[in-house]
Formats: C-alpha cells, structure tokens, sequence
C-alpha cells in the first residue's frame, strides 16, 4: 500500500515548472518561491470540514465570528461530532449558522461516529480520489473544499482545482486568452505541469492576484 507523505519540496517543484512551461516559469521568477506554511501541522478531520462549512459563501471575517461563537458555545477551540451532536439546532442559529450549514454539520457529525469520516492519520492511504470519494458524501462537502485540504492540510503535489475561478483566471493572464479556461480546458492545459499541480494552481492564485493589483495574499479556506 502506498504511504503518502504531507509536503513536498516547493523549491525542486518550481525548478521543474519552470523547465516544463516558459511562461510559467517567467511569473515562477518573478513572483519567487512560495513558502506555505501548515503541512507538518497536526489536524482533525471533523474540525477542518466543519470550518470548511462554515466559511462557505461568506465573507473572511463574518465567518471568523461565527465560527468563534461556535467555539464559545460548545466550550472548546476544535469542533467535534460529540459537541456537534450536543449543541442544539437553536444554539447554533444564535451563533448564526444557517439552515443548510446546520444540516451539513448533523451529517458530518453522524458519519463521523459511524466511521465514515477518515482520520488525518488514515489520509496518508488514501489516493487523492479516494479522499474525494469518501468526503464529498457528506453534506455541504464539494469537490473543491476537499481539493483545498488535500492541498493546504495534506500537502499532496499533484492537486488541480479546475472549478476554481482564481486558478482559472491566473491561467487566463498566464496564456493571454481573451476569456477564462474551461474546466475541461484547464485540465488539458494542466497535464504538463504533473507531477506538480499543486504548485502550479498556487502560481496561477498569485497571477490573478498580482494581474488585480492586490496587495495583499487571499487567504484560503484551509489556511
């Protein structure tokens, strides 16, 4: 069974864009090497899709506060599927988590004690799509937020979120197009950066960000 480590070397891994595509390697030059930080960083499973949840649809800051009256109201900085069975549905309105987000956090919390959610130490067994496969059945879990831990918690290399409009528009300004890449286009266009997506998808953030004038990083959801 193959073990799968969290990291790799960002370094080696710009070195190798930069030979596989000139253009991206001109922005790897000019933008420098990236330094992400979290990937040797101990994380719950539960904890980080329920944060996942939610910070969905909202701003920065108004998710920040509510995910600290969360902590307030089950007395404790890490979310649980045991404090998310206790807490009642009226409490976590006050804090003021929707309908559907307390919905999606009764389904994490049940599969959760069913077995069903992996623990961060059972991930490094997993392939990516099969981390896929077992976390976007839960409810209010998509693709994309899994793609964000695979990348920002367990530091896999090869990860390429197609659906992503900052990744889109960064390989719209790298290729010069008129109009963004499609998914399916992306994913064609994303064959000669493997084994390295991962990379590549964090260069084409920082590309829509420099091409907006931005100057300031945009925090990820699992950052």
């Amino acid at each position: 069974m193959a073990r799968h480590e969290r990291g790799f070397d960002l370094e080696a891994a710009a070195v190798h864009l930069s030979r596989r595509d000139k253009k991206l390697g001109r922005w790897i030059s000019k933008i420098g090497v990236l330094q992400i930080e979290g990937w040797d960083k101990t994380f719950d499973t539960v904890d980080s899709l329920a944060r996942s949840i939610l910070y969905q649809q909202l701003s920065g800051k108004a998710a920040a506060t509510i995910v600290g009256r969360v902590e307030n109201t089950i007395g404790a900085r890490k979310i649980t599927a045991k404090s998310l069975m206790k807490v009642q549905d009226e409490q976590l309105r006050a804090c003021g988590v929707s309908g559907n987000k307390t919905r999606a956090l009764r389904d994490l919390a049940a599969r959760a004690e069913q077995g069903e959610i992996p623990t961060a130490a059972k991930f490094s067994s997993l392939s990516n799509d099969e981390i896929i496969e077992k976390l976007v059945a839960v409810r209010g879990i998509g693709r994309w937020t899994v793609e964000m831990m695979l990348m920002f918690r367990l530091g896999r290399p090869d990860v390429l979120p197609v659906d992503d409009l900052g990744v889109r528009k960064g390989a719209q300004t790298l290729d010069k197009l008129v109009v963004m890449p499609t998914p399916k286009e992306l994913i064609l266009r994303g064959e000669i950066w493997a084994p390295y997506r991962t990379l590549a998808a964090m260069y084409c953030w920082r590309i829509a960000d420099f091409e907006a004038e931005q100057k300031t990083k945009v925090k990820r959801s699992q950052e």
